[in-house]
């Protein structure tokens, strides 16, 4: 074997560990903001070594480089922090409205005097 398949092989395993890592963590967690944490960071990781093997692979094989793994590397670590941050911001708006109404009995309304329809 050579360097090249020993460091695809190491990126492989790297990054199915990580994937594995994070979906264990989806499950097992008990907190939604605990089990967002878990894929959004470790899947992200995983897959993009599992795609730099893809590339390494792919560019030995072919004599040329390879750059769709890069674009969609690129396209990964530009939307799975956004797509976190609006998951998490909408669950903790969630998670204060739904904390109000149970204090006063009352569903939370933006004006006094009004009621938000179910």
């Amino acid at each position: 074997m050579t360097i090249a398949e020993f460091a695809i092989a190491g990126l492989i395993i790297l990054g199915s560990a990580f994937v594995l890592l994070g979906s264990i963590g989806l499950v097992k967690f008990p907190d939604f903001f605990m089990r967002l944490h878990a894929p959004t960071k470790a899947s992200t990781l995983g897959v993009t070594a599992l795609l730099l093997a893809s590339a390494l692979f792919f560019s030995l094989k072919s004599g040329h480089a390879s750059l769709h793994e890069a674009l969609i590397i690129v396209f990964l670590w530009v939307t799975a922090p956004i797509s976190a941050l609006m998951l998490a911001s909408s669950a903790r708006c969630r998670q204060t409205k739904d904390e109000t109404s149970s204090k006063t009995g009352e569903p939370q309304t933006d004006k006094p005097g009004t009621t938000t329809p179910e």
